[in-house]
């Protein structure tokens, strides 16, 4: 009956944040959260997951200031947009393109930290 009721978590789970995970892990991060022990649950379901869609319209109005880089945790980048107004624009309109996958990236991350 647990094995059942963890497995129904589980899914749970993946319906509310799958977006928020690149595709190509989501049957990888299923199989984890499946054979992770009772003492981390608390710990997943705490997890502060970005949205993708936020983070892409926050690159869209704030970029030019690194404000996507500093939520994503890339500090480095982030002062160096700040700095240089986005790379001129360069780097500002790159990050439009990939800011979805960033997120999806960092949040496949702090999982991952959790579950090891």
């Amino acid at each position: 009956y647990n094995r059942i009721m963890e497995k129904q978590q589980v899914e749970l789970y993946l319906a509310a944040n799958a977006d928020k995970f690149p595709a190509d892990q989501i049957a990888n991060i299923k199989v984890a959260l499946e054979n992770a022990d009772e003492s981390k649950t608390a710990a997943i379901q705490a997890l502060d997951l970005k949205n993708p869609t936020t983070m892409l319209i926050i690159a869209w109005l704030l970029g030019s200031y690194g404000v996507d880089r500093f939520m994503l945790g890339d500090t480095t980048m982030a002062v160096i947009k700040l700095l240089t107004c986005g790379g001129c624009c360069v780097w500002t309109i790159i990050d439009l393109f990939s800011a979805k996958d960033r997120t999806r990236a960092f949040n496949h991350k702090k999982l991952q930290e959790v579950l090891l």
